[in-house]
């Protein structure tokens, strides 16, 4: 069974296939090959809230590094397109979680499931219309 990652502050671009890499304290058992089901929030939930899950993604690297470390490819790569790397440092970890600049966090990729499913069915479709 996948194991279960909040993505709350990014829910719309995991909607949207956009969000492909995040950055986590903890986290750094996690190998590639490893499924993760993505959802609106695991923890903290009111007694009677469901368990929202989104889509599940597949790990393709991971990696630990200084989140001072982070380039704008990665901020956008993270949903946030629109925020500068010291911005986005500042706002989810320094501000957000008291974790400096300077810490080690775990870097997660991961490639969406269901696109493979997508993309297959969009090759067969062409085939079975020319019959």
């Amino acid at each position: 069974m996948p194991r279960l990652m909040s993505v709350a502050y990014t829910e719309d671009a995991v909607r949207r296939r956009a969000k492909t890499v995040t950055r986590r304290k903890g986290w750094d058992y996690l190998r590639p090959g490893e499924r993760i089901t993505l959802c609106r929030k695991v923890m903290g939930r009111k007694t009677g809230e469901p368990l929202v899950r989104i889509v599940d993604v597949e790990v393709v690297d991971v990696r630990r590094e200084p989140l001072r470390d982070i380039t704008a490819e990665d901020v956008a790569r993270e949903g946030f397109p629109e925020l500068s790397p010291a911005e986005f440092v500042d706002r989810f970890f320094v501000r957000a979680q008291g974790i400096a600049p300077d810490e080690v966090v775990t870097r997660i990729e991961w490639r969406y499931l269901d696109a493979d499913a997508a993309q297959l069915a969009f090759d067969v479709a062409p085939a079975a219309e020319g019959r």
